[in-house]
């Protein structure tokens, strides 16, 4: 059995999920910033209330092809994660899936998609990098740079350069970010981006990228500083996801004074109905 999170419970919710990071930053990051910013709406699930053991943080699809819709799952307890995986209510296994939870668990749910005839491809696992004191960023020169935030016109920008852009649900879900949550970019000297990070619906900074012609200039380390800061001064957790293999990026944000648990990894799988 599932119930709803609406209005005050899904505030106390986001302090009950506090006591779990960093294993819950991910739905707790969702959490914070649909009590806060007006976006896309997302369902949060539970198996109970108030003392929770499976949370379900679940975008509402407009139609069958918002392959960025994505469900973000946390969990204490593997076989109530596993029976509520099996309840329709919570997952349509007949429609497209994006779900991001604790790699550790995802035996679980490609075995129950298994059952329902559904067949599972890796889209990526993530290092979570997490900034737990600002005061740990270093010093960055940022003199002679201008930032700014990117808006709504900028997404086809921000789609043709993103490894998993370039089409029409990619564009739905930038600028959903673009038009609701924190962004920031270094401008070139004709006021254009030439360098940007992005903010996704769990809070976690990401989308980070450098024109070609722009890069070997630490544009990277003054925006992830800024961004930071940024996030930490209006409340919200501070950190990002970086995909097992870049090395780059990871090597990038452990300089900058992340730190992550080595045991953990988040995963993201998607799942057809065969």
């Amino acid at each position: 059995m599932t119930m709803e999170l609406t209005g005050e419970q899904l505030k106390m919710t986001e302090t009950h999920l506090e006591r779990y990071l960093p294993r819950s930053q991910q739905v707790y990051g969702c959490l914070v910033l649909s009590n806060r910013v007006r976006s896309d709406p997302v369902r949060v699930l539970v198996d109970r209330w108030p003392e929770f053991n499976v949370l379900v943080c679940k975008s509402q699809y407009g139609q069958k092809s918002d392959l960025f819709k994505e469900i973000i799952v946390f969990a204490k307890d593997e076989s109530i994660l596993e029976e509520t995986m099996r309840t329709s209510s919570v997952i349509d296994w007949t429609q497209y899936l994006s779900l991001g939870i604790n790699l550790r668990h995802m035996e679980i749910v490609k075995a129950v998609a298994s059952e329902k005839g559904v067949s599972s491809r890796k889209l990526a696992v993530c290092h979570l990098m997490i900034l737990e004191d600002v005061s740990n960023l270093p010093s960055i020169d940022s003199s002679g740079i201008s930032l700014s935030s990117l808006d709504e016109s900028h997404v086809g920008l921000v789609n043709q350069t993103w490894k998993f852009g370039k089409n029409e649900d990619a564009v739905k879900m930038i600028w959903n970010m673009l038009a609701n949550f924190p962004s920031c970019c270094v401008l070139d000297a004709e006021g254009k981006p030439a360098s940007w990070i992005l903010t996704y619906a769990s809070c976690a900074m990401g989308i980070l990228y450098t024109l070609p012609e722009h890069r070997g200039k630490g544009y990277a380390k003054v925006l992830i500083s800024a961004m930071a800061k940024r996030l930490h001064t209006e409340g919200y957790p501070v950190y990002g996801c970086v995909e097992e293999e870049n090395e780059v990026s990871h090597r990038l944000f452990k300089s900058m004074g992340f730190v992550e648990d080595p045991s953990y990894r988040e995963a993201w799988f998607e799942f057809n109905d065969c």
